[in-house]
């Protein structure tokens, strides 16, 4: 089983930046393909950014791409998303989630595990 635990979020000005981070434990998230998702009120989870085991292959929204950046770090078994030039429709929980293991395609369906998120919420 693997535990995920989303922090960093909190309250910025429009076009301001937030990191998202996302603390594994339980065992290692390495062979996990690792996503953000996120969830504003009244609206159904969406799709944020995925990323590959080792990184090299990622995955972003439309609305995101060019503003939001997801990373790892195998070694301290954390993900990361850094968030710039936020706006007002970004505000929602952001959710960390993993595939299962061992699976390698980098995809927007058939996350297993989730944290409990954090709020993320930008001023207009």
């Amino acid at each position: 089983q693997v535990q995920l635990v989303e922090s960093g979020g909190g309250l910025v000005q429009a076009g301001g930046s937030l990191r998202l981070s996302c603390a594994a434990s339980g065992r290692t998230i390495s062979r996990n393909v690792m996503g953000w998702f996120r969830q504003a009120p009244g609206k159904e989870r969406e799709f944020v950014a995925a990323i590959s085991w080792t990184g090299d292959s990622t995955d972003y929204a439309d609305s995101t791409k060019g503003r939001f950046t997801i990373s790892r770090d195998n070694a301290k078994n954390t993900v990361y998303l850094q968030m710039n030039n936020l706006k007002p429709e970004d505000t929602a929980v952001y959710y960390c989630a993993a595939r299962g293991s061992g699976l390698v395609a980098v995809t927007t369906y058939g996350y297993v595990y989730w944290g409990q998120g954090t709020q993320v919420t930008v001023s207009s």
